[in-house]
């Protein structure tokens, strides 16, 4: 039996995967991202002027190490700056999607939702990309950080972004339900990461911090992000700076990972397609 035209013409063609639908909306929200000026200026701007003053105002060596304060900065700084582009804009980014609109059109399409998540994570991995070569680049041009010279490094770089990075988007998805509307996002979204920042070491070394703060950012992942970048970036010399005396690679990676785990039950608890207004 063969098919008529009529029948052609009412066959739906099947649609794209929800992969290839995810990666369209990353080129998306990419370059939605880069048409705001002011959003791209803040996050790019803000570590690097943070790196800069941090980085000519200490610039002393750590006794024996042989290690200044300014590469210790530039480790924490590229940390910070990673979970910036996704906890933080994706937070407040999804804020806004919501209170707009955007989300509730978006979920009345064929579109999969996981690809709208897919979108808002490669978008926030290619600022966060960005951001580090940015930082990097000041590092090694200006304070003499020496990059790895060895495959073993780079390996751990990788995977504590990409753990690290995964981690804090999944919590800034979850975090995006907290403010009650577009225009708070800012505020609620950003004070506890700037909270996050002091008591992780990344401007302040753990040495002079209590250790009831120390236990508080210890639950965080960022705290673990920046002390596996210093094992990348500092090297052996590097690892007497930390309270153990050691990296602890094994536990940066249990805990960044368990933060994955647990972002993805947050998303999945906490995560509203409609505003509150909305009912």
């Amino acid at each position: 039996m063969t098919t008529t035209a009529a029948e052609k013409a009412t066959t739906t063609a099947p649609l794209p995967s929800a992969l290839a639908l995810g990666l369209s909306r990353a080129a998306v929200e990419t370059r939605m991202f880069f048409r705001e000026k002011d959003a791209v200026i803040f996050t790019f701007s803000f570590p690097i002027i943070l790196l800069v003053l941090f980085g000519s105002i200490f610039s002393d060596q750590f006794k024996g190490t042989g290690i200044t304060v300014s590469q210790v900065y530039t480790a924490g700084l590229i940390g910070a700056g990673v979970m910036g582009a996704a906890f933080q804009n994706l937070g407040i980014g999804i804020a806004i999607d919501r209170e707009d609109g955007t989300l509730k059109r978006l979920a009345g399409t064929p579109m999969p939702r996981s690809a709208y998540f897919v979108g808002k994570m490669l978008s926030s991995l290619v600022i966060a990309l960005l951001e580090v070569l940015i930082l990097l680049a000041i590092g090694v041009l200006m304070y003499g950080l020496e990059l790895p010279t060895e495959v073993s490094p780079w390996i751990t770089l990788t995977w504590v972004l990409v753990l690290g990075l995964a981690g804090a988007a999944l919590l800034g998805i979850a975090a995006s339900s907290i403010p009650r509307s577009a225009k708070s996002a800012a505020a609620v979204i950003s004070m506890p990461f700037v909270v996050l920042q002091f008591i992780s070491g990344v401007y302040i070394p753990f040495t002079e911090l209590p250790p009831w703060l120390i236990n508080i950012s210890s639950v965080f992942p960022l705290k673990w992000m920046c002390q596996g970048l210093r094992s990348v970036f500092l090297g052996e010399e590097g690892a007497r700076l930390e309270l153990t005396g050691s990296y602890e690679l094994g536990r940066v990676a249990l805990v960044l990972g368990a933060w994955v785990i647990g972002g993805l039950v947050l998303c999945l608890m906490t995560f509203r397609w409609k505003g509150r207004r909305d009912g």
